[in-house]
Formats: structure tokens, C-alpha cells, sequence
């Protein structure tokens, strides 16, 4: 089976990219193993200094993979999302997201892991799980801490979709930029980086994480429990199979 991840290494920096676009690079099992396992090796590569983490079609990360959702366990799969966002958070090198399609639900916790995020005017990002009975559980960890709590309540509890200048403002991404220009954006910081001392980079990346770093030690388990239950309910699974078979779920009808 081909690969749902591909990794490259050049000039110092490792670009992991999410190549799943049948599946909207949705968190499947396969996916989540795949793209750990890169930032794992990225990470213990003394060559690399930075990680950009980018994607191939229009969708950045859709999120869970509700085909496997729809089975009403999702503990493994839960337990795999926050595994994903510590690697993001322990390693050493910066990570960068490089964004130009459609965020959503899991995917916005992979966008807040991340040290510094660049999104183009063709991404949108959403935090979906209210509209299927689920809560951002699991990705708070991750985007509470940096988006504004009068922002984070609006997207968190409507569910509705934000652009890249929306999502800059609310202090979800480093920046928003143009289409043309976000590959010349994205490889001004990684140089940047490269510029640094490797212990200077780590030390003050650790720094900047302290604070999610006692969340994640601290918060995670209850997060991950409380994703599984509501996945298992009743209302969650109508949620899912509503988005699956293209109608309302019963609470709109």
C-alpha cells in the first residue's frame, strides 16, 4: 500500500507532507502512525534543523477519519491524535505548517502544535466537532493557549468557517499570506532557523511550549477519555453517519 506520508530532506530542513487527498488527509490509523513516525525520525535527525509539515490537494487535514469514527470506538484512534501532538510539542527542531487548502477539527489541533504555522488565502479552518456531537476535546491542548478566548469561544461553539486573515487575528496561525508567495514566506523562516544554534533553537522552543507542555502532562488523559465517550454516544454517531450519508442529523431536522 502506497505510502499516506512522504518525507524529504534538504538543505537542513525535512518537509513532511500529508499525501491522503482521496481521504481529505483525514487521521486515519495509517495516516497518524505514518506521520508520527516521520516527525519521530525528523526529530532525531541531527541534519535537520526544521520541519515543515505541508500537504498535497485542497484539504490541509479534515480531521478524524469518521469511516473509522462510525464503528463507535474511537479510544485507540484518540489516544493516537494526542500522541501525534506531543511529538509535535517535545521535539527539538521548530515545526512549521505550511497550509493552502481546508483545515478542520483534528487538523486545527495539528495547526496549534505546530511552532509557526503560514496559511494562503485558499485555506479555511473550522472547528467542526460541535456540529456532530462531539467537543475540540483532545485539540484544545493545542489551540487554547494561542487564540483569543472571545475568538476561541466564537469557532469553538458555532463550528463555523474562518479564512487565513480570520485565523491570523485570532491567533490561531503565525500568518496569512498569498498563494504566490507562501513557499518564498515559509523558506525565508526555515533559513532563518537554520541560522540559529541548535541548543538555541531547542531551549527556547521549550520555552515557548512550557506552558501546553503542563497542559498536555496534566489535562491530556481527561481530553483523550472525554474525545472517546462522546465519539461512542448516541448523538456523536448520528452525527457521523449524518456527514457520511450526506443529510441532516436529526437535531436539524
Amino acid at each position: 500500500m502506497a505510502s499516506l506520508v512522504h518525507t524529504d530532506v534538504s538543505e537542513q530542513v525535512a518537509t513532511i507532507t500529508l499525501d491522503s487527498p482521496k481521504n481529505r488527509n483525514a487521521l486515519s490509523q495509517t495516516l497518524l502512525g505514518e506521520l508520527t513516525g516521520g516527525l519521530t525520525a525528523a526529530g532525531q535527525d541531527p541534519a535537520v534543523r526544521a520541519v515543515v509539515l505541508s500537504h498535497t490537494g485542497g484539504v490541509f487535514c479534515s480531521g478524524a477519519d469518521l469511516s473509522e469514527a462510525g464503528g463507535g470506538s474511537m479510544a485507540e484512534g484518540t489516544a493516537s491524535v494526542k500522541e501525534l501532538l506531543t511529538t509535535i510539542i517535545e521535539m527539538d527542531k521548530p515545526v512549521i505548517a505550511r497550509i493552502t487548502g481546508h483545515v478542520r477539527a483534528g487538523g486545527m489541533g495539528i495547526v496549534g502544535a505546530c511552532d509557526l504555522a503560514v496559511a494562503a488565502e485558499t485555506a479555511s479552518f473550522a472547528f467542526t466537532e460541535v456540529r456532530i456531537g462531539l467537543a475540540p476535546a483532545i485539540i484544545s491542548l493545542t489551540t487554547l493557549d494561542l487564540m483569543h478566548p472571545r475568538a476561541a469561544a466564537r469557532y469553538y461553539l458555532t463550528g463555523a468557517t474562518f479564512d487565513s486573515a480570520a485565523a491570523a487575528d485570532a491567533g490561531l496561525i503565525t500568518m496569512a499570506v498569498s498563494s504566490g508567495s507562501i513557499d518564498d514566506v515559509v523558506a525565508e523562516l526555515t533559513e532563518q532557523i537554520r541560522q540559529t544554534s541548535p541548543q538555541g533553537a531547542a531551549e527556547t522552543k521549550r520555552l515557548l511550549a512550557s506552558g501546553r507542555r503542563r497542559r498536555l502532562a496534566s489535562d491530556a488523559a481527561e481530553m483523550v477519555a472525554l474525545s472517546a465517550r462522546l465519539f461512542a454516544s448516541d448523538e456523536a454517531q448520528e452525527g457521523i453517519h449524518a456527514f457520511l450519508e450526506r443529510r441532516p442529523p436529526a437535531w436539524r431536522r
